[in-house]
Parts: structure tokens; C-alpha cells; sequence
């Protein structure tokens, strides 16, 4: 891979200060942690999007795609390639009757705002999940009674050749922290809800409801990936996490919540490593004990 050669053909169609270079992905997740990426892209509009991947399979340049990064840690060695961050660019919300749209970018908590100051119900149990729309498309997000895929019509998105295609709730097969874009690599450009008119301040009594919920039972005020494990089907991952007395265990500056056992946090100076080693002690034990295997829902990547 020629860094210098995929820097200035990227020039040519995106902004450079919309490119960094060697990049301590540690700044943009909510880890907090992590290595370095040689490229981290953050494109304004669909061209420049689409422009940028086909810069990238011309270069043969590795690329992931990223939102606000509130789930996902790049190992300690580092990403080769480049980070595509869908941000603040793409974040524009529109509503008409009770149909939002809104762009990838858009924090679901904005969303839930949104929908709220219109009258809107549906989306409350968003509204505290860590995370843009794009990502909680790809990872069909949930949270108390909902889930996104109870709400969503349909979504725009870009292939890897940069056609931009619209898929119907049914084409999108979704099911728990899945969908069809974790098969394809398609990027998610905007998703359309389907919501129901209510009244407003029931909605916001049911926000601040689910807000003081995760207040109390979520470690909140340390930085963490949200939820980390998928909930194995029977069972809960917290609990299981919490049987096999792992609550409050340390690796370096990585720990099992004491307040939740479902969250892994960095409580000072973790690194990705202290992170992943811990997960792989948490996976094990909970496997000798209960015979579970546990599935991480951050994803990570980069070299070891």
C-alpha cells in the first residue's frame, strides 16, 4: 500500500482537511483506547463517498466504516488501511406527518429529540443508546421495548462500487444485532421510520424514564463501548458475566463494571489490549462455568 499515492489521488476529490493521517483512534471512539490508523477519511456528501471508495479498491486500501465510534476498538497494532468516519456530514433530519428520515450520521439521541418535539412515540427507547443511525441500522440496536427494525420503513445505501440502492424492511433481514449490511459492507446513507402520533409529554415522561434507568444501572460516567457482549438466546449476558463472579475484575485499566456486568470500561488508561484480554478471560470463564460462549457486540479490528 502507497500511503502517499492513495493521500494525493484521495485530494482530488475530497477536501484534505477532511483526511487525516496516522491517526490515534483512541480520540474518536468512546474507549478511549486504541492504536493508530493510517488513514482515518471523513467525506461531506455521497459523491465525495463514493468518490473515496473507488479511490480506495483502485489502491487496494483496507477500509471499515465507522459512526460516532461508541462500538468499536482498533487494536493496539494498529489499523492498516483507512477509516471511513459517516459523521456530522450526514446527520439532517426531516419529518413529514408521523415519517422521519434522517441521515446515517444522526445520533439517535437527536432523533429521539426530534420525534419527541414532534409529537412522535416510538423511538423513546433510543434515546440513550450511544450511537448514530447508521450503526444502530447495521447492528438492528435495541434497548427496553424496542428495536429499530420495529420502526424502520426503509433504507438508502451505497454498494461498494458507489450505486446508492433503496431497501425495503424485508431486504434488510434484519434480526438481534443483525442485518444484511454486515454481509454485504454497504453503506448506510439515511433510514426512514415509521413512528405514531402521541402525546408529547408522555413521550418525554417515558424518556426520562429509560434515561434515569440507564443512570442508575449503567457505568456511565466511564468511557466503555456500551453494552459489550450480544445476549446469547436464553440467557443474559450481565447475568451470566455476574454468576461467574467476574464483576468489578481488573486487567490493567480495563474492568467488569461493578454497577454492570454486561459493560467492560476503561477506568484509567486502558489500553485495546487490557480491553480485549479481559473479554477473552470474561468469554472463557463463562464458558467453563455455564458452557455459553459469549459473542462480543463491539466490533474490533486492526493488527495485534
Amino acid at each position: 500500500m502507497n500511503k502517499s499515492a492513495i493521500y494525493n489521488t484521495l485530494i482530488e476529490v475530497i477536501d484534505k482537511e477532511s483526511i487525516l493521517q496516522n491517526v490515534d483512534m483512541g480520540q474518536f471512539t468512546s474507549f478511549k483506547a486504541g492504536g493508530y490508523a493510517d488513514f482515518l477519511i471523513s467525506p461531506s456528501n455521497n459523491n465525495e463517498l463514493a468518490g473515496t471508495l473507488k479511490i480506495l479498491k483502485e489502491q487496494n486500501c483496507e477500509y471499515f466504516l465507522m459512526g460516532n465510534g461508541s462500538n468499536f476498538l482498533v487494536r493496539d497494532g494498529g489499523y492498516r488501511g483507512a477509516i471511513v468516519r459517516i459523521g456530522k456530514n450526514f446527520d439532517k433530519i426531516s419529518v413529514e406527518g408521523d415519517i422521519l428520515t434522517a441521515g446515517s450520521g444522526t445520533l439517535l439521541s437527536s432523533i429521539a429529540k426530534e420525534a419527541m418535539e414532534n409529537s412522535l412515540t416510538g423511538f423513546e427507547f433510543a434515546g440513550g443508546i450511544p450511537g448514530s443511525l447508521g450503526g444502530a441500522v447495521v447492528m438492528n440496536a435495541g434497548a427496553y421495548d424496542g428495536e429499530i427494525k420495529n420502526v424502520l420503513i426503509h433504507v438508502n445505501a451505497m454498494d461498494k462500487e458507489g450505486v446508492i440502492h433503496k431497501l425495503n424492511d424485508r431486504e434488510l433481514k434484519l434480526g438481534y444485532r443483525h442485518s444484511i449490511f454486515q454481509e454485504n459492507g454497504w453503506i448506510v446513507l439515511e433510514a426512514t421510520l415509521q413512528l405514531s402520533h402521541g402525546d408529547k409529554d408522555k413521550i418525554k415522561e417515558k424518556m426520562l424514564k429509560f434515561n434515569k434507568l440507564r443512570n442508575e444501572k449503567q457505568p456511565l460516567n466511564y468511557p466503555s463501548g456500551g453494552s459489550f457482549f450480544k445476549r446469547p438466546e436464553g440467557y443474559f449476558a450481565g447475568k451470566l458475566v455476574q454468576d461467574a463472579k467476574l464483576k468489578g475484575l481488573s486487567l490493567g485499566g480495563a474492568q467488569v463494571s461493578e454497577l454492570h456486568s454486561g459493560f467492560i470500561i476503561n477506568k484509567g488508561g486502558a489500553t485495546a489490549t487490557d480491553i480485549i484480554n479481559l473479554m477473552v478471560i470474561v468469554q472463557n470463564t463463562v464458558w467453563d462455568k455455564f458452557g455459553v460462549m459469549l459473542e462480543p457486540e463491539v466490533r474490533i479490528i486492526g493488527e495485534r
